[in-house]
């Protein structure tokens, strides 16, 4: 009978001891995992600005979205009428230890669109168009208000820098077909004229920065 209940003892703490290792090992694993941040944008046609940083490296995501409105006007359509708050934007998740916001921040200044340009990107025209960078923390805004007033004071630009501050309300990822459009449609007429010497643009003036993807 002592000798049943010992062997029981022993495979009772057998297992604690396993399940213990195995609670470290899983804990060990989460702490290496990729801790990853989010800031969203807009500076025109999403289709360019989502394929700038999807070639950006640390960038994990770009996904193409409104951001603005409200929920319920969060349609392409919709949104194309100007009438609905939300701007064409995009939403990039990153790995801080890999690229900083600053950075990314300088992407989007300086190549991904025109920060000069008032409700307009080229030949786009309408609110929804707007340079507009949706803050969710206060640390955000500071780092972009920190970067427009370093980028005027550089006299990077001949003109007024018109980029908007605003608190992000909410995401809303756009319909599938604008996913992803300049990697599938590298030939389209509007991608090859307006979004394709971004990307050349990037890896000329960031070229630690760029990824081939």
């Amino acid at each position: 009978m002592k000798t049943r209940l010992l062997k029981k003892s022993i495979g009772i703490l057998v297992l604690a001891c396993i399940s213990a290792m195995i609670c470290l090992t899983a804990r060990a694993y989460a702490d290496d995992a990729p801790k990853t941040e989010s800031i969203v944008v807009a500076g025109g046609c999403f289709w360019g600005v989502q394929g700038v940083f999807q070639h950006v490296k640390g960038v994990t995501q770009a996904t193409s979205g409104y951001a603005g409105g409200d929920a319920g006007t969060a349609q392409y359509e919709t949104v194309s009428t100007g009438t609905t708050g939300h701007a064409e934007s995009v939403q990039i998740t990153y790995d801080p230890k890999q690229v900083s916001l600053s950075q990314l921040l300088d992407v989007y200044f300086t190549v991904a669109h025109n920060p000069t340009e008032l409700n307009y990107q080229g030949p786009d025209h309408g609110t929804q168009y707007r340079s507009a960078i949706f803050y969710a923390t206060p640390e955000q805004k500071n780092i972009a208000d920190a970067k427009i007033a370093e980028l005027t004071q550089s006299k990077k630009f001949s003109a007024p820098i018109v980029t908007a501050l605003e608190p992000l309300k909410g995401f809303y990822a756009a319909e599938d077909y604008h996913q992803n459009y300049l990697a599938e449609h590298p030939y389209q007429p509007y991608i090859l004229m307006y979004d394709m010497p971004k990307l050349t643009a990037l890896k000329e003036s960031f070229p630690t920065l760029y990824a081939k993807k």
